[in-house]
């Protein structure tokens, strides 16, 4: 059975409304992060933001038309849904509940009531179906199932790009729509008469193409002519064609190979008549290898020859007798779905910051950030010299690239003049993780106005900003967002720039949480989840990595725990509990695999990785060797499936599966039992007595109550004295710390530890030159085999925190999509301000404290349709007014004063607050 689901189709478009006070904000349509979605293959959610000058402003109702036309919406008319007037403050993930087919436009709005009046109608936007059935696709896919002169298929691998064009002519009478429905593997870009579609890069999304293979949909209806036409498609290899047969240096094991590249492609033109027109790939589309693209992997970068560059190739007339037919190959096995994650484009440009002679014919580009991406480079010269490029993330000492740290990946672009007066050259199937570009062999000296850094990766929105007095804290912000994004490859990454950019699971288990602060990350990670289940072996067993490129299944919890931990992360933050549907019977069967080959007297005693990266007694060490710092491996898997199995009975709630969320609460009950029985020593510690063994249940919940206070002391005091206030944990424990010390009182260590600029810290890192984030604490001294300078799973929580506590925005406890909110942000004595903001799914939240010579001024932005619970740091209630001096508004009601804080139920607007604390 199919397994698909689409969790929000979010409507922004701008509505006047029938009340000067209340209005639909509408910019653009919605669906997963897709603006008038192409191509969806399964009925999605509905989803508005409602803003408006007045405070306190509630939805109370909504009435959603569909219809198959423009002219049908405009009149009112929903032919395909009309929810009528539904009494509900609902405007997130409403369900389609309308007529669903393929090949066809919805076209939607919405109005809502509120407390403040009724808004009218929204402007109309769309969406489009795919093609979900199996049989509605008539293409085959075609290519060459051999290589070619120049091509190496085995060990290292090497082979050039496929070229594929097709010939077609249009009918004499108006076109109404033409729609192409594309994939090409590994990656493909596709022109019709000589016009490149779309400005996406790599693309289609990496899968386990045997499970499934994902389509992308353009709209061509301006793109075709009245009479010949000429589709054309370049194909690179991607992840489908391995650049490894067999396994490589350092332990690594082999890359998963699938086939030759290969191509599926339907063009339907549907006439103004009703007639229509489908043109597909078939045996009649020409190919040839013959073409510039003489090689191209990920890994070790693209070869480029201009002199072999054939013009017109992908528009009429071109002269293809040369070229073979291109053959029916076998499908790559997995079913073909209509992509909703975006693919990698363009987000940003940087110029280089310096080129420097290194030796005669070699020179050095520092491009002053550890990026992720792609060089244009525009170059003039003689016929046949060939430009060397090749990337590094830092220098040696005497000026040279580092390369040792990039292991087997060749990582360098060759680019062979053709000689004409000015070329411009950008390769197309391969990215780069790199600060530095080592240039050989370019005519005369090279200018750093020749070159451009493109910076790539999944298009998505920023959702959030940060800022605070301290340069340092912004500038570990900073790198958090170079490294998240340089990571946004289809799928989350560990890094860019070695032979690995594999998308470990344990990396971003709480990672992906502070992630969705920054970006609009959900589709990322709803596609994700998809990998990860379609990864699962039949038993249950879950990969380490997903997709699975590498064959790892250890069966620990501590890595495939982020299955469930990133369905709970798009719940809360986003609102949607459709990957908790869908995903929820493979957490069982992966839960149970784990408990009836594992559990042992209520220890779950199978684990692989430990605290995985904790700061090693010697710098050049990867992991420690000392017992005393390492934490058991029972102990870590059993607290995570304790924390499994109480999301789990969460997610069985939300369906209404009381036997299941009972099973589960038991269970977990057993479980905690058996942990304090095994690991609570009788002075209040855990085990061996690291921050991680005493951290972990403490956040869990597994403590005894007369037993926390303790078990808390216990850390602060162990960070305090044995480690001098820095981070003594790995990347289990990293998870939890900045949050834990704060819950329980601490926040001066959370920050003490964020503003560390000795080893081992993130300020560390930046006062050794990082411009993101290590893969190890001691990254700059460490074993090469595994030191990437472009790392984020070390970040644990602190993005969180940032967010968090520092500005104090967050869901409220049990909420979910921000619903409700809690604003309680940590007041420190060293910051003179913190400015945040979040873009959630109801709408922009804002927190800007700043500490002024009279107290404390708070402004403070609550999205319509939601509420707040605001924590405001102050003595008492009269030392709070407006900043005008005005008390607080009726929409403020006092709830109590606790811990230092005056606590208010707020509705939404803005509030502009001053607190005294004179």
């Amino acid at each position: 059975m199919k397994k698909l689901f689409l969790t929000s189709i979010v409507l922004l478009l701008a509505l006047s409304a029938c009340s000067d006070r209340v209005s639909i904000n509408v910019g653009y349509l919605r669906c997963e992060g897709l603006e008038t979605p192409l191509g969806i293959d399964s009925p999605p959610h509905l989803s508005w933001i409602v803003t408006s000058s007045e405070r306190g402003v509630v939805q109370t109702g909504y009435r959603i038309i569909v219809s198959s036309s423009a002219a049908l919406l405009q009149a009112g008319e929903g032919d395909l849904w009309d929810t009528g007037d539904v009494q509900s403050d609902a405007s997130v993930n409403i369900p389609y509940g309308g007529k669903f087919a393929g090949r066809t436009t919805y076209y939607w709005k919405v109005r809502t009531s509120t407390n403040k009046g009724q808004s009218r109608w929204s402007a109309a936007s769309f969406w489009t179906s795919g093609l979900p059935v199996e049989t509605d696709w008539k293409a085959r896919w075609i290519g060459l199932e051999k290589g070619f002169p120049g091509d190496v298929l085995t060990g290292k691998t090497r082979l050039s790009a496929r070229y594929l064009r097709r010939d077609f002519v249009v009918e004499d009478k108006p076109v109404e729509s033409a729609m192409l429905y594309i994939s090409g593997l590994g990656l493909y870009e596709v022109s019709i008469n000589g016009e490149k579609l779309g400005w996406q890069l790599m693309s289609p999304t990496p899968t386990d193409y045997t499970k499934v293979v994902k389509y992308n949909v353009f709209d061509v209806s301006n793109n075709i002519s009245g009479d010949a036409n000429t589709i054309g498609v370049t194909l690179g290899n991607g992840r489908y064609f391995s650049m490894r047969r067999g396994p490589g240096d350092y332990g690594i094991p082999e890359i998963r190979h699938f086939g030759y590249p290969c191509l599926i492609a339907q063009l339907e033109i549907r006439y103004a008549d009703g007639s229509e027109q489908t043109v597909v790939s078939d045996a009649g589309w020409k190919i040839t290898a013959n073409g510039p693209i003489r090689a191209n992997s990920e890994f070790d970068g693209e070869e480029y020859d201009a002199r072999l560059e054939m013009p017109g190739w992908d528009v009429p007339g071109y002269d293809d007798g040369g070229w073979e037919m291109a053959e029916l190959v076998p499908p790559p096995g997995g079913r073909l779905e209509g992509q909703v994650n975006r693919n990698m484009t363009s987000m940003e440009t940087l110029l280089p910051v310096s080129i420097t002679e290194y030796r005669p014919n070699v020179y050095i580009m520092d491009m002053g950030q550890n990026m992720v991406g792609r060089i244009a480079m525009t170059v003039s010269g003689e016929r046949g010299r060939q430009v060397t490029l090749r990337f590094a993330e830092s220098l040696n000492a005497d000026g040279s690239l580092y390369m040792d740290n990039i292991r087997g990946a060749l990582v360098t672009d060759r680019y062979t003049l053709k000689g004409d007066e000015v070329e411009e050259w950008e390769p197309s199937f391969t990215y780069h993780g790199f600060r530095y570009v080592e240039i050989t062999n370019y005519p005369g000296e090279p200018q750093v106005n020749a070159f451009t850094g493109n910076v790539i990766y999944d298009e998505m929105e920023m959702t959030g900003e940060f800022e605070t007095s301290s340069s340092l804290i912004n500038r570990i912000y900073s790198n958090a967002c170079w490294g998240i994004r340089g990571n946004y490859r289809g799928m989350p990454t560990d890094c860019p720039q070695r032979d690995e950019r594999m998308g470990w699971l344990g990396d971003r288990a709480t990672g992906s949480h502070g992630e969705s602060y920054i970006f609009n990350n959900y589709n990322l990670y709803a596609k994700w989840l998809d990998d990860i289940e379609q990864s699962q072996r039949p038993n249950g067993s879950l990969p380490d990595v997903a997709p699975n490129y590498w064959s790892m299944y250890s069966d620990n919890m501590t890595w495939p725990g982020a299955y469930v931990i990133i369905a709970n992360m798009l719940y809360e933050q986003y609102g949607s509990v459709a990957p908790i549907i869908a995903h929820y019977p493979s957490m069982k069967k992966w839960l149970e695999y784990m408990r009836d080959r594992y559990m042992v007297d209520g220890i779950l005693t199978k684990d692989t990785y430990g605290d995985w990266c904790m700061p090693p007694e010697r710098p050049e060490l990867i992991h420690s060797q000392d017992p005393a710092r390492k934490t058991e491996g029972a102990l870590l898997s059993t607290a995570f499936y304790y924390r499994i199995l109480t999301l789990m009975e969460r997610f069985a709630r939300l369906q209404d599966k009381a036997g299941d969320a009972e099973a589960f609460a038991v269970e977990a009950a057993m479980v905690k039992t058996a942990f304090n029985a095994r690991y609570l020593n009788a002075d209040g510690t855990y085990s061996n007595n690291t921050v991680t063994a005493n951290l972990l249940p403490l956040c869990f919940g597994m403590v005894p109550p007369d037993s926390q206070s303790t078990v808390f002391n216990s850390i602060a005091s162990k960070t305090a004295t044995e480690f001098d206030n820095h981070v003594s944990t790995g990347l289990i424990g990293i998870q939890w710390l900045m949050r834990g010390l704060t819950m329980y009182g601490r926040p001066d260590m959370a920050y003490r530890i964020v503003t560390n600029r000795s080893y081992p810290s993130w300020g560390y890192m930046i006062e050794r030159g990082a411009t993101t984030i290590w893969e190890l604490w001691n990254g700059d001294t460490a074993d090469p085999s595994m030191n990437s300078g472009n790392h984020v799973m070390l970040l644990g929580d602190l993005v969180i925190w940032f967010y968090e506590h520092l500005a104090g925005i967050r869901n409220h406890p049990g909420s979910s999509g921000f619903n409700r909110i809690e604003m309680k942000p940590c007041i420190m004595p060293e910051l003179d301000y913190v400015k945040a903001s979040y873009n959630s799914v109801h709408g922009l939240i804002c927190s800007h404290w700043l500490k002024t010579s009279g107290g404390l001024r708070w402004d403070i932005n609550i999205p319509c349709n939601t509420t707040a619970t605001v924590h405001i740091p102050a003595a008492g209630r009269e030392s709070i007014c407006m900043s005008d001096g005005s008390p607080l508004p009726v929409e403020a009601r006092f709830i109590e004063e606790k811990d230092g804080y005056v606590i208010y139920e707020i509705g939404s607007g803005q509030y502009d607050l001053m607190i005294n604390t004179r």
